[in-house]
């Protein structure tokens, strides 16, 4: 008996459909009852497996390429971020039963005192960066406690004279250093992370936020240490509270694009952090003169937007607010109300002053073009270090 192909086409599409069926049941079995994936086997899933959940640092983690859940970053990167603690004698009121309080006022007696105030990272073999401020008392001593809480001792601490930067020798501690971005490619409204130990107590501390403003000069403190005076800094809403100070700010990526430094007072969702182009300087120069010999300038400055320069029809550039007579650029007459617009031929309006400073050393000779009562004018400077 011959088959019509209209019957042929029928049987021939009705067994394919069985076929198919089959295969969804099979491989429907063999995932949720024993667990085999056969289809990974020949062609594993984009992020399904290939990206390592426990990536020993977030340099691996950036290398791997596409794109990290904020857990995923902050997971590689708490790693290398530490909480530091002082460690100093210091007088407390002494208990007494007799006082109705617990306490009999004027008595006091010496004892160690120890806490938290303060955060850091790890930026190569045995260094880690935090602020100044954070690690000021010259009397005291300091630890740094990781994130699985082992504690190290601070052997030596190198103090920035310039930006609220330190760099603390710590022993034994593991390679894991922060790979750090670019600052002068940040955008207002990038995503950035800050982790840290906030207000003293609760250490790796996660908070989230946009970059909100560049190029602020303020005056602020952590809450913990005297206030310090810092310009050209990065404004987040990012939460940074006292004990922050000195931890990384990440952008999305998981690069370090600042140094958390400080809290306004009375300011609501507004932290500053230090740019990590200013910080590079910083290292690059330890690394290469085994301590912080840069030179000092002596003004106090705000950066001019190209925005800010076309309205007030002013150059871009370093306004100075505020001249050291006894210091480089007062001794070779520059005054507040100058514009600096380049040092030895390099244009200040591209990069914070501090940055293009840093690039150079004490007793150097540079050329500094300033813009004063509606005109360009050149002077000398020989170069002076800090005055302390």
């Amino acid at each position: 008996m011959r088959i019509s192909a209209s019957v042929r086409s029928f049987l021939l599409g009705l067994a394919i459909s069985l076929v198919v069926l089959a295969s969804f049941v099979a491989g429907g079995l063999a995932d949720r009852v024993f667990v085999i994936k056969p289809l990974d086997m020949f062609a594993p899933r984009f992020g399904s497996g290939n990206t390592p959940k426990d990536s020993s640092s977030l340099g691996q983690l950036i290398d791997i390429g596409g794109s990290h859940s904020i857990p995923d970053v902050v997971e590689a990167a708490s790693q290398s971020v530490v909480t530091v603690s002082i460690k100093k004698q210091q007088r407390v009121l002494s208990p007494s039963v007799n006082s109705i309080f617990g306490f009999s006022f004027g008595q006091t007696e010496l004892k160690e005192v120890e806490r938290d105030i303060g955060t850091g990272f790890i930026v190569g073999t045995n260094l880690i960066v935090t602020n100044k401020h954070v690690v000021s008392d010259g009397s005291a001593s300091y630890k740094v406690i990781d994130s699985q809480d082992k504690e190290y001792e601070v052997g030596k601490i190198y103090r920035d004279p310039i930006n609220d930067l330190a760099i603390l020798e710590v022993k034994g501690l593991p390679n894991v250093a922060l790979p750090l971005g670019d600052s002068n490619t940040i955008r207002v409204g990038e995503s950035v992370i800050a982790i840290g130990t906030a207000l003293g107590e609760f250490r790796h501390t996660v908070t989230t936020g946009v970059i909100s403003g560049l190029g602020r000069g303020i005056e602020a403190g952590d809450g913990f240490s005297r206030i310090e005076t810092l310009e050209g800094v990065i404004q987040t809403d990012a939460a940074i509270n006292p004990g922050n100070s000195g931890g990384p700010l990440l952008n999305a990526q998981g690069q370090v694009v600042g140094v958390n430094v400080a809290v306004t007072a009375g300011a609501q969702n507004i932290g500053f952090a230090i740019p990590i182009n200013v910080v590079k300087a910083s290292i690059t120069n330890f690394n290469e003169t085994g301590q912080f010999d840069r030179p000092f300038l002596g003004v106090s400055y705000r950066p001019i937007s190209e925005q800010a320069a076309l309205f007030n029809d002013v150059p871009q550039g370093a306004y100075l607010i505020e001249v050291r007579p006894d210091a480089s650029a007062g001794q070779a007459g520059l005054q507040a109300g100058d514009i600096i617009t380049a040092i030895d031929g390099e244009l200040v309006k591209d990069q914070e002053l501090a940055v293009v400073l840093n690039k150079k050393r004490i007793g150097e000779v540079i050329t500094v073009r300033y813009w004063r009562d509606g005109q360009f004018e050149e002077v000398k400077i020989t170069l002076q270090a800090p005055q302390q």
